[in-house]
């Protein structure tokens, strides 16, 4: 099957040559603005923690001091407008990922087909924001970044081919683009699992607390005698969720996997059994329209200390190279 595909990724992979070329040259414009921008994203398709990863850099980035952002595209929105993200927002609006992130962060979040024009409305409704990070656009060279972190999954590149005879987004590793600020001085690359050499390692596991529509919370561990549990995940990689539930005690009478980003649209709380359902916190953005009793349960990632620390280290170089100071810092 994949020899089959090689030549749609060989036309893949002439795309993006060209499209380098571009920046390369300077023929395609990079935006560089007056703040320190931080791109969270991945190289290979499927899920990698990336959203759990900006929770956390936004996380120690706020607990720093730094007034921090975040953009995003807002994948699987019904607009196509450039907005804010509020709490309450409807989530097919902003999309499920994108109000996870302010609903869990508690910091602005823009969302937009332009990431460009995301940061810029965010930048103008918060003036002091000093730090934006961008969840997802590691192939977006149109943005200048400072940092960069790719997530990588314990499969790291698969059998190294492009889209789509194999899961990568682009070569890697890829090439230098000095005029768009891509470089490998500013790339930090975090894997699940062990990582090795030269990258961070991340571990994820299940938070401890479930919460429901109305804020009603229980542990985990409370449910470990329920004997009619069912699992339903939109994820990327649902059955790592179903496992790690297993993992933490849970016995699950039934199992539901969906694809990525799933709106549950056709279901009705009948439909889905006489169960106590379980669910991730993306998926309970949608999946509480018809099920507010579901219990949401939080995907927490814990990094490397040694990441946050070369982290604080590439932000501080690129406010020294940008500003004189970093006026509120």
């Amino acid at each position: 099957m994949v020899w089959l595909l090689l030549p749609v990724s060989w036309l893949y992979a002439l795309l993006l040559t060209l499209r380098h070329a571009l920046f390369a040259m300077g023929w395609r414009q990079v935006h560089r603005p007056a703040v320190c921008v931080v791109v969270v994203g991945n190289v290979v398709a499927g899920g990698a923690g990336k959203t759990p990863a900006v929770l956390s850099v936004v996380q120690h980035l706020v607990a720093r001091g730094w007034a921090v952002g975040i953009i995003s595209k807002g994948y699987g929105r019904k607009e196509s407008t450039t907005i804010e993200v509020s709490v309450d927002a409807p989530v097919h609006i902003v999309g499920d990922e994108a109000l996870l992130l302010r609903q869990r962060s508690a910091v602005p979040v823009f969302v937009g087909p332009s990431r460009q024009r995301s940061l810029q409305a965010l930048l103008s409704a918060y003036p002091q924001t000093r730090i934006v990070v961008s969840d997802d656009g590691l192939q977006d060279y149109s943005l200048y970044r400072d940092v960069e972190i790719c997530m990588m999954h314990e499969d790291g590149v698969g059998n190294g081919y492009l889209l789509p005879a194999g899961p990568l987004r682009e070569p890697w590793p890829r090439k230098a683009l000095a005029r768009a600020g891509v470089s490998d001085a500013h790339l930090l690359i975090v894997s699940s699992g062990l990582a090795p050499t030269g990258q961070f390692a991340a571990r994820r596991r299940l938070g401890p607390i479930a919460s429901q529509a109305d804020g009603k919370t229980c542990t985990l561990s409370s449910l470990q005698a329920d004997p009619a549990l069912k699992a339903l995940a939109g994820i990327a990689r649902p059955t790592q969720f179903f496992a790690m539930l297993q993992e933490a005690g849970l016995k699950l009478a039934a199992r539901e996997a969906l694809p990525d980003h799933a709106d549950f649209q056709g279901y009705t709380r009948a439909s889905l059994g006489p169960y106590t359902l379980l669910c991730t916190e993306k998926d309970a953005t949608k999946l509480w329209a018809i099920a507010p009793e579901a219990w949401a349960v939080p995907l927490e990632q814990s990094l490397d200390e040694r990441f946050y620390a070369a982290l604080d280290t590439r932000i501080a170089v690129a406010w020294a190279g940008r500003l004189s100071s970093p006026h509120g810092h």
